[in-house]
């Protein structure tokens, strides 16, 4: 992705405005990397397990009948590692440590996956 790609603009500002995020990776729902801006961690690696999160997360809602995914979160004793539907094709991921507010995530993160989602949907269908 090119470095000034809207994408990659939305995904950066996101970690300006939330504290302790260490990485942004933008998959498709399929597994394959769209965007990073990670360090410490293997970008195509992290978009092929967001997407298994989403099959997953998708399993887990078809099973109590409880409408179309629209996230998840994983908390852990270190951090937080968050997927956020990006529209029908994409996946937002976000990796942070564990003074994270997760509150603040979802305010922030969730109008910057449908911006991402809106984004990667006029990509493909150009």
């Amino acid at each position: 992705m090119a470095p000034d790609s809207p994408v990659l603009a939305e995904i950066r500002e996101l970690r300006e405005r939330l504290p302790h995020v260490v990485g942004v990776v933008v998959a498709s729902v399929d597994g394959m990397l769209i965007a990073q801006d990670t360090h410490g961690i293997e970008p195509e690696v992290f978009a092929a397990m967001s997407a298994a999160q989403l099959g997953l997360g998708q399993q887990t809602i078809a099973a109590v009948r409880a409408g179309e995914f629209r996230e998840t979160v994983t908390a852990a004793t270190d951090g937080y590692v968050a997927t956020f539907a990006a529209g029908p094709t994409a996946l937002l991921t976000v990796i942070a440590g564990r003074e994270l507010n997760v509150a603040r995530l979802h305010h922030e993160a969730r109008p910057v996956a449908a911006r991402i989602g809106a984004l990667v949907q006029r990509a493909v269908h150009r």
